[in-house]
């Protein structure tokens, strides 16, 4: 009997090729649930009978594991687990590298003896390290605003009177505040001690801010997938927004002049992976683990590499 397997997550990485290639190689049904950043963490944290992986971002699991939606992976059944560098594991490539700000994958990836998420190695996990990136913001260089240079690129520009009306920012809490937090210390408006993490009186302060800039019309629109962001680069009223490299392949095809900013302030990084539901067992959590070891055997990883 054919096993089926059922993936939750987003546009990112639940890609069609990935679907038919792991089919193909492992002998299974996979069914792909694909929803927008909030549902699939709604589902995620409400509803882990409706799903057995689920794949999203590191910082999603503040949520899942404390809702005890997710279990454990056993790392001794991931056979490249020691492949896998340090960048989720440690939090930085080399010693000498300085630990990012935020949700640092290594601060919430082993579980711990009492059944809390840490950095102290175990051969548990909470979730498999798969995918990275760096993402900034994009805009329509022919329509930068006077005064404005490609050679200073900052995430004060989301906030910045010039583009009023015509920025975009994206709609999920826990990215699109992050990128709006980065905007507000851009532009000199606040400054936050740790900028992925927030104290409650940061966070007023943040809102405060964007409520009046949204009162000045501000913000022309929010997207939550790839796909809406492409949609409103494409329409003449938006210029400037918060962008993923899903968004830039769309752009490109469509013959949109746009340019990647390379912010003065740095990127925002990004981590992701894959998690197992509480209630995969027997032959489904088999074919999990032989999905998790098959993302790790580099056919995917060479598309999401293209993809970015």
């Amino acid at each position: 009997m054919t096993v089926t397997l059922r993936v939750l997550g987003t546009s990112v990485t639940l890609l069609e090729s990935l679907r038919v290639r792991a089919q193909e190689d492992l002998g299974i049904k996979l069914v792909y649930q694909v929803h927008d950043v909030q549902t699939a963490q709604r589902i995620a944290v409400m509803q882990p009978d409706s799903y057995d992986l689920y794949d999203q971002w590191f910082h999603n699991v503040d949520f899942v594991w404390p809702a005890r939606a997710i279990q454990p992976i056993d790392t001794r059944r991931v056979a490249l687990w020691h492949e896998i560098n340090d960048l989720p594991k440690r939090g930085r490539l080399s010693a000498s590298d300085r630990l990012g700000s935020g949700s640092v994958p290594s601060e919430r990836l082993f579980v711990q003896h009492d059944g809390s998420l840490g950095s102290s190695v175990s051969e548990r996990i909470s979730m498999l390290p798969l995918t990275h990136n760096a993402d900034s913001f994009a805009y329509r260089p022919e329509r930068l605003p006077p005064g404005f240079s490609s050679a200073d690129e900052s995430w004060g520009w989301l906030v910045d009177p010039a583009w009023c009306g015509r920025v975009a920012l994206q709609s999920d809490a826990a990215i699109g505040a992050l990128d709006a937090a980065l905007a507000v210390q851009g532009a000199g408006l606040a400054q936050f001690s740790d900028i992925g993490n927030l104290s409650i009186e940061e966070i007023d302060v943040l809102a405060d801010i964007l409520v009046r800039k949204q009162g000045q019309g501000m913000f022309g629109a929010f997207w939550s997938d790839d796909e809406e962001a492409a949609e409103l680069m494409l329409h003449p009223t938006i210029d400037i927004q918060s962008l993923w490299s899903p968004t830039l392949v769309r752009l490109h095809r469509a013959g949109v002049k746009y340019r990647v900013a390379v912010p003065r302030e740095g990127y925002r990084g990004w981590f992701g992976g894959l998690s197992l539901s509480r209630h995969a067992k027997g032959a489904v959590l088999d074919a999990a683990y032989a999905y998790l070891n098959w993302w790790l055997s580099g056919w995917p990883g060479a598309v999401m590499a293209r993809q970015g």
